[in-house]
């Protein structure tokens, strides 16, 4: 009981210290920034459907910029060829010259998941040789967007030939 005490009043001592160093007189720390309100579905949807749009145009006018800048680092896409990372598929883009006459994007439907995950489903008519094969000419195409740091990214997309 006499070690007990006086570890007590040391301890009463301590704290008391620590609470008297943080009186409310001193300056309080500058906020944090605001975060980013959160985006609607609808400003979503929006924002999903126009990176889509933007990923075939980049592919018509072969510039491969806004797929390093809108895929994530760990895409996956799938085509006849069999599965690919977002590297590979850059890559195999850049190396296969593509002739994109027109294209068209129909029958668009986002499916969100949860707040930070949402399926795009559409179907695509197109116009377009890539080395010396035809593209098929039309396709039914999904998409698979994740939310990071307030932005929509692509992590996966597929096509299947269109009957």
């Amino acid at each position: 009981m006499t070690i007990r005490l006086p570890l007590v009043i040391v301890l009463t001592l301590v704290f008391a210290s620590f609470a008297h160093a943080q009186t409310t007189g001193t300056a309080s720390p500058s906020p944090s920034p605001s975060p980013k309100p959160a985006m609607s579905r609808a400003q979503s949807q929006r924002a999903i459907i126009a990176t889509e749009r933007k990923l075939w145009e980049a592919w018509k006018n072969k510039d491969m910029k806004p797929f390093r800048a809108n895929l994530t680092a760990e895409a996956v896409m799938i085509g006849d060829m069999g599965v690919a990372d977002k590297k590979t598929s850059v890559a195999a883009m850049e190396g296969t010259p593509c002739d994109v006459k027109s294209y068209e994007l129909s029958d668009i439907k986002v499916t969100f998941l949860n707040s930070s995950t949402a399926i795009l489903t559409y179907k695509s008519t197109q116009d377009a040789t890539c080395g010396s094969e035809a593209v098929p000419p039309k396709t039914w195409s999904s998409s698979v967007y994740v939310m990071k740091g307030g932005r929509w990214y692509a992590a996966s997309h597929q096509e299947t030939p269109a009957k």
